[in-house]
């Protein structure tokens, strides 16, 4: 038996009373339900009620008053299918499935079908209602017309579409970037560019589209840009077709509120004017050419004419006619000939010639006349006669003169007197020969002095070495009497004898060697220097295992002309000193490079971290057994800079040093580009200036 309210229960209420207050009571339910039905019939959005069979088991006047039934023709017997498009089924049944499963479901959009055929859009959200045994009963679905929202979003897209389609059409790319550079908008041009569609390119970075190579030269443009300033600059871009493209690029900021929002990009495609810029340029280039040539051409047919003018006083002008007659006589041809014009005036200019030229280039008149109307100028040299029978010897130029048809009018003579060339010419014959007699006689003298030299140095090398060998001699075997003598004084006198005898034999062999360098024939010959200078450090690199030292060898070492040995020798003489001077330092650095010397040939250096010495006290550097170190010191007999330097020198070069005292040491010597070339000035070099 179910509970029933405490003043129903009670027997003592008058059951008048209490008919009376239930009355009451379903009245104001009555009311309140009324007015719950009003509301919901005349809310502002449109309540549905759907069974699990999809029958509409309620729905407010709102709905009705939207679709055109009336609420008798649809509660209870329309079903949901019928105010929606029946190809949304299976969309519908599975929100319902999911409404039933869960409860509620998202919003959808939906166009709804009124009664008289026509549509409007509508988003609908449902809620299931449920028992409370939790079965579900029906769906409570609120409907909102979103038919403005609809127009006002196909109006939008309208207008999208005609922005897209007026923008595709302007000969410009154009695309929007907002400030984190993502792409809002491009037209077709622009997203072609990158080999896309315009709809696929919104949403995607700047970094997406542009290759790595631009990145790194737009970014700048970009961030002053986003600054606020307009940027514009022209480049060569590549397109997704692979072809290259000139444009003229702006990047405009986009202010809103004072603020940047982000920039629009402008791509004007100007190849087709850079294609006409540099035809043009490479037109007036030709064109400047051209009328370089013309001038210059005219320069010279100046310079000619004002040769003639101002030198006229030496030379003489008349003219002839195509068979070699006199039809025109200058004043200067009067005064240089002798002969008036009544005189020769109709008469063959070969009456003005020698015919005793033996020897000389034309001294035939016809030949020359000939020569002349075929080359369109003839020059000759020879003898040429005056009035009184004297001579004077002349260079004479006869020039055809032709009219713009190429018809020969006559023929123009141009006569120098060159009788005191001729002379002077003669003079310096006659001195040549004296020259190349006096030449010869020098060179027999050398020649025999050579041979003098060839004996003497035969002489010092047998005579002198032969006193040194008995000294050698003798020392060993008085040490080997002598043993181990106990007074060590006695042992270092032998040892110095020794050593004396040596040094001054390595000085023999070098002060010949040095006398040799001076008469020995250079066989200049290609002599490639890496190999060369890579043999020398192998040797030096096997004569001293301990050291430690860095070489620096410069790759590519040219190709020089020149003897490979000698040139090998100095090397070896440059290359041992470093070595030996750099003992001292724990890590010895050397280094050999070269350099195009500005005033010709080429400049060599060989550099060192060593001891160095003092340049200004090295007055005697390059002079035979002279050394800037003491000999207890560093070994060694001071011939090696002295050789070096007449090898160099027999090479047509020059060799100094830059040094200073514990400062290391650098020894730059040049070398010609081809063959032998006379001694140049050159200025003193830096090591910064050679050095890479």
């Amino acid at each position: 038996m179910s509970e029933q309210p405490e003043h129903i229960a009670n027997p003592n209420i008058d059951p008048d009373l209490l008919e009376r207050l239930v009355a009451e009571r379903t009245r104001e339910l009555q009311a309140t339900l009324a007015e719950a039905r009003q509301l919901i019939n005349h809310a502002p959005c449109g309540y549905v009620s759907i069974s699990k069979d999809l029958n509409i088991v309620n729905v407010n006047q709102t709905l009705l008053d939207w679709v055109g039934y009336e609420r008798d023709e649809v509660v209870g017997k329309a079903r949901l299918f019928d105010l929606i498009d029946p190809m949304r089924r299976a969309t519908i049944e599975m929100r319902l499935q999911t409404l039933q499963d869960t409860g509620r479901t998202d919003p959808i959009e939906i166009e709804i079908r009124r009664k008289d055929g026509s549509h409007f859009h509508a988003l609908i959200s449902s809620t299931a209602v449920r028992n409370d045994e939790g079965d579900f009963l029906h769906s409570n679905t609120t409907v909102i017309d979103i038919s403005e929202r609809k127009a006002a979003e196909q109006r939008l897209a309208s207008h999208d579409r005609f922005l897209q389609t007026i923008t595709d059409r302007i000969p410009v790319q154009l695309g929007y970037y907002d400030k984190e550079l993502i792409c809002r908008f491009a037209n077709t041009a622009h997203a072609s560019h990158y080999g896309k569609l315009a709809s696929d390119m919104v949403g995607m970075h700047l970094s997406q589209l542009v290759s790595t190579s631009v990145l790194p030269e737009i970014l700048p443009h970009v961030a002053d840009a986003l600054n606020g300033v307009s940027q514009s600059f022209e480049a060569e871009r590549v397109t997704a077709n692979g072809n290259r493209h000139f444009y003229d690029i702006h990047y405009i900021p986009d202010f809103q509120h004072g603020a940047v929002e982000g920039l629009f990009i402008e791509l004007y495609d100007i190849t087709d004017r850079k294609k006409t810029e540099e035809f043009v340029l490479e037109a007036n280039r030709d064109l400047e050419e051209r009328v370089n040539e013309r001038s210059a051409e005219l320069f010279r047919s100046e310079q000619r004419y004002r040769l003639m003018v101002d030198a006229i006083q030496d030379y003489c002008v008349y003219f002839i006619d195509e068979n070699g007659l006199v039809n025109e006589w200058s004043d200067s041809a009067q005064r240089m000939h002798g002969h008036g014009r009544d005189q020769i005036l109709g008469k063959s200019f070969r009456h003005l010639m020698a015919t005793d030229n033996a020897g000389e280039d034309e001294v035939d008149a016809d030949q020359v006349l000939r020569l002349a109307k075929a080359h369109g100028q003839w020059e000759s040299r020879g003898w040429r006669l005056r009035d009184d029978g004297s001579r004077f010897w002349a260079h004479s130029i006869v020039t055809a003169l032709r009219n713009e048809n190429d018809e020969l009018q006559g023929l123009s003579v141009i006569t120098r007197d060159m009788t005191a060339a001729k002379s002077l010419e003669d003079v310096m014959n006659d001195l040549n020969k004296e020259l190349e007699k006096r030449v010869a006689e020098r060179t027999q003298q050398l020649v025999a002095a050579n041979k003098d030299l060839d004996v003497f140095s035969h002489m010092v090398s047998h005579d002198l070495r032969a006193p040194l060998r008995h000294i050698s001699s003798f020392v060993s075997l008085l040490q080997e009497e002598l043993g181990e003598h106990p007074d060590a004084a006695v042992q270092q006198y032998l040892g110095s004898i020794v050593k004396s005898s040596k040094r001054m034999s390595l000085m023999i062999e070098g002060l010949l060697e040095y006398a040799r360098l001076g008469r020995v024939a250079i066989e200049a010959q290609p002599v490639p220097l890496s190999p060369l200078v890579d043999g020398v450090v192998s040797h030096l690199k096997q004569e001293n295992p301990t050291r430690l030292i860095d070489w620096v060898i410069d790759p590519d070492l040219p190709v020089v002309r020149g003897d490979a040995m000698l040139l090998a020798e100095v090397f070896g003489n440059l290359l041992n000193n470093s070595v030996k001077f750099t003992r001292t330092r724990p890590q010895a650095v050397i280094k050999v490079g070269w350099q195009v010397n500005p005033v010709g040939g080429r400049t060599f250096y060989i550099h060192d971290n060593g001891v160095g010495f003092d340049l200004e006290k090295a007055h005697n550097l390059f002079v035979m057994f002279q050394r800037q170190h003491h000999s207890m010191d560093f070994e060694g007999n001071g011939t090696g800079l002295a050789l070096s330097q007449r090898i160099i020198e027999r090479h047509g070069g020059r060799i100094w040093a830059e040094t200073a005292p514990g400062q290391g040491c650098t020894f730059y010597f040049t070398l010609p580009f081809e063959g032998l070339e006379p001694d140049l000035e050159f200025p003193r070099s830096t090591m910064a200036e050679l050095t890479p």
